[in-house]
């Protein structure tokens, strides 16, 4: 193990990218980081990093901040539910611990949203503590280095590669050490076509000795997305520049907390009813969309309908164009917007 921490470390002092959140220890910069980097690619979040850390630079800042303001930081993120937990936490942060990211693990790993990766992110990063993580690319990176050929998400595998992660960062910069773990899951040890030619651990891995580098890790088994036809409604009241679109927010299950047009299965017309609002309706639909989720895929239906009315409350109101720029709303509400919209 020692061998393969050198030649990683050294590795990544060489090879590492540039990416803004390796510039600080912050525990609270860290922690906004790594959640936001859960199955989301470097390059998006990169920008959202920034603008979030400039709006809300300290925990106090984020505690303080209503959920609209941060859901609209977050706004085609995607994964939303991430960024209310990140909100909650940071809000318990305040409150318990008078804004400071607690260094014990334990008290880490009680705050809403994080669980031991997140927990181990921040612990070995912003603390220098000897605390492993085991992420989708790490994942790869052990199961090949170690030859690992069951399923990943089988309790056996989840067991082992966080066993033999915890093996690996004893010893000098853990933080360092996890983050070359995931860079070289990221850039050489990739899914598809890995760079082994440039693996700084190619001579110890062992799929790379049986020749079965392209067979590891073993994929889950997966569901076929299930397929959910959907009608979505952009109600409207006014024209041009005094034209607003009423939207609604609440406990949906697919982007609860964001506010977005009336949107469900059934006609158009119990929609509009089941959001509390009255209009009148097009004949036809304007587009069909398709939006795939991780789990389903969405056929939505847009209709527009025009002098729509409703009682407005803290779940629903009329919104134009500049007020939807500090409100958080899906990349799916935005897409439904333009398709109903720009005709």
């Amino acid at each position: 193990m020692a061998s393969i921490r050198h030649k990683l470390l050294c590795w990544y002092d060489e090879a590492g990218r540039d990416l803004p959140w390796r510039h600080t220890r912050d525990p609270y910069a860290v922690w906004v980081s790594e959640v936001m980097l859960q199955q989301t690619r470097v390059e998006t979040v990169i920008p959202y990093y920034e603008r979030f850390l400039q709006s809300f630079p300290t925990p106090y800042a984020l505690a303080e901040a209503d959920e609209d303001a941060v859901l609209s930081h977050w706004s085609g993120l995607g994964y939303y539910r991430r960024a209310r937990l990140l909100h909650a936490g940071v809000r318990e942060v305040v409150a318990q611990y008078d804004g400071e990211v607690p260094e014990d693990a334990e008290a880490r790993r009680a705050l809403p949203g994080v669980g031991r990766y997140t927990a181990g992110a921040i612990g070995s990063i912003a603390f220098d503590k000897e605390e492993p993580i085991v992420d989708g690319n790490v994942t790869r990176v052990l199961a090949r280095l170690l030859r690992v050929k069951t399923p990943v998400g089988t309790s056996a595998t989840t067991n082992r590669l966080w066993e033999e992660a915890a093996r690996l960062v004893p010893g000098e910069r853990p933080g360092d050490l996890n983050q070359a773990l995931m860079e070289l899951g990221a850039t050489v040890c990739t899914s598809k076509q890995p760079r082994c030619g440039s693996c700084p651990v190619a001579d110890g891995c062992k799929a790379f000795a049986h020749g079965e580098v392209e067979a590891l890790p073993v994929p889950r088994t997966r569901k076929a997305p299930k397929e959910v036809k959907l009608a979505a409604v952009v109600a409207t009241r006014g024209r041009g520049a005094e034209r607003k679109v009423w939207l609604i927010k609440g406990d949906q299950p697919l982007f609860g907390g964001l506010w977005g047009v009336p949107m469900a299965e059934g006609s158009p017309r119990a929609v509009l009813s089941e959001a509390g609002l009255q209009a009148r309706l097009g004949s036809e639909p304007v587009e069909r969309i398709e939006h795939v989720l991780t789990h389903r895929r969405l056929r939505i239906d847009v209709h527009r309908a025009s002098a729509a009315r409703g009682r407005e409350s803290e779940t629903r109101r009329p919104f134009t164009a500049d007020d939807l720029k500090s409100v958080g709303i899906s990349t799916l509400t935005k897409k439904v917007l333009t398709s109903a919209l720009r005709r």
